[in-house]
């Protein structure tokens, strides 16, 4: 072996998991003949598996350049998972407490995969279930105002849509200018707008589409209950700051059953295993891709993948309870795509639908 060929292999020998974050790949979708091409970029093949570590490393970097942050200090965030994952690697690896405040809307695995990295929980629910986002963020603030923690404050940091930058550079990279419609769930905002802004200084005429759930207030409508974990914004909820509404051309809504039949048909028809809400986003592109035809190109922001999801979304007792099938999304679903072997031949289990 050659002295290059070593020093080309030490290049790929990474010195902490946060160096692994980014470059995730593009899949194209089977969109039904004469419609768009639909691109899905997988963040969910980033370390914890969701594109929110983007942000969550890039936060306490520019912490860190700020003086914010002092060694072995004490980093606190609200947040409903995805996020919690990102800052409690990034704590485990450089030695700082983390606290993580969540409710029990949060995926089970994720508050596990944040106890695995050593976060602490603070649970602010009490004994009931679903959303309580507006004490999340009290109880976050509280603590960093008596107790010294550094909030990282995602809904108002610009560290959050800053960190989105490098995925915007990636996509440019692979596809040049050739991107007319970026989909993306919008929570926070960060993700759309930081990713969305960043590739609007190369395609000024890039459109982009955020994506709520039914039930959510960003873009107006009644608040009412909804399923879908780490995106929307409840209706006692402030908007978040990080959200650019200057900077979408649309905001639309998209229901638990048409995102929950998205990525449940994704993953028996095609092998894609999606989370709750990026399934909703897909929905939307695929409406989208088949209303502008053949030579526009949507990309779609997958933020994370189904695994967290399996004892919800793509648990058929649950979903059932939830009264959450809908055929007729499905069968809109087969009318999107293009057909596979699965589609004729895979039947729904007996009383489901």
């Amino acid at each position: 072996m050659s002295d290059g060929d070593l020093r080309e292999g030490q290049a790929m020998i990474k010195n902490r998991v946060s160096d692994l974050v980014g470059r995730t790949p593009l899949i194209q979708l089977a969109a039904a003949d004469g419609a768009g091409t639909v691109l899905l970029k997988m963040e969910q093949y980033n370390p914890t598996g969701t594109a929110k570590i983007r942000m969550a490393r890039n936060m306490v970097d520019e912490a860190e350049e700020q003086g914010l942050i002092a060694p072995g200090g004490w980093l606190v965030e609200a947040t409903s998972g995805n996020t919690g994952l990102g800052l409690a690697l990034i704590a485990a690896e450089r030695g700082y407490r983390f606290t993580a405040v969540v409710d029990n809307h949060s995926s089970i695995d994720k508050l596990r995969g944040m106890l695995a990295y050593g976060a602490e929980l603070l649970n602010v629910s009490g004994g009931e279930d679903g959303l309580a986002t507006a004490e999340r963020y009290a109880t976050a603030r509280r603590i960093a105002a008596e107790q010294g923690a550094w909030l990282t404050g995602q809904d108002s940091n610009p560290g959050n849509p800053n960190g989105y930058r490098p995925l915007a550079r990636e996509l440019c990279d692979d596809l040049g200018e050739d991107i007319d419609y970026l989909y993306g769930a919008v929570g926070t905002g960060g993700s759309l707008c930081g990713t969305g802004r960043a590739l609007r200084e190369r395609i000024p005429d890039l459109k982009i589409i955020g994506v709520e759930p039914v039930g959510s207030i960003a873009f107006g409508g009644d608040g009412a209950f909804y399923h879908q974990s780490g995106t929307g914004t409840p209706e006692i909820s402030e908007i978040c700051e990080v959200l650019d509404y200057d900077l979408l051309d649309e905001g639309i809504k998209v229901s638990d059953s048409e995102a929950f039949e998205t990525c449940r048909y994704l993953a028996k028809n095609f092998g894609i295993l999606i989370g709750g809400s990026a399934g909703g986003v897909v929905y939307k592109a695929l409406e989208r891709a088949q209303a502008v035809g053949p030579e526009t190109t949507v990309v779609v922001l997958v933020c994370d993948g189904g695994e967290r999801y399996l004892d919800t979304v793509f648990n058929d007792e649950w979903m059932a309870a939830n009264g959450l099938f809908d055929a007729q999304v499905v069968d809109r679903l087969a009318t999107m795509t293009q057909p596979t072997p699965a589609d004729s031949t895979r039947k729904a289990p007996v009383g489901i639908r």
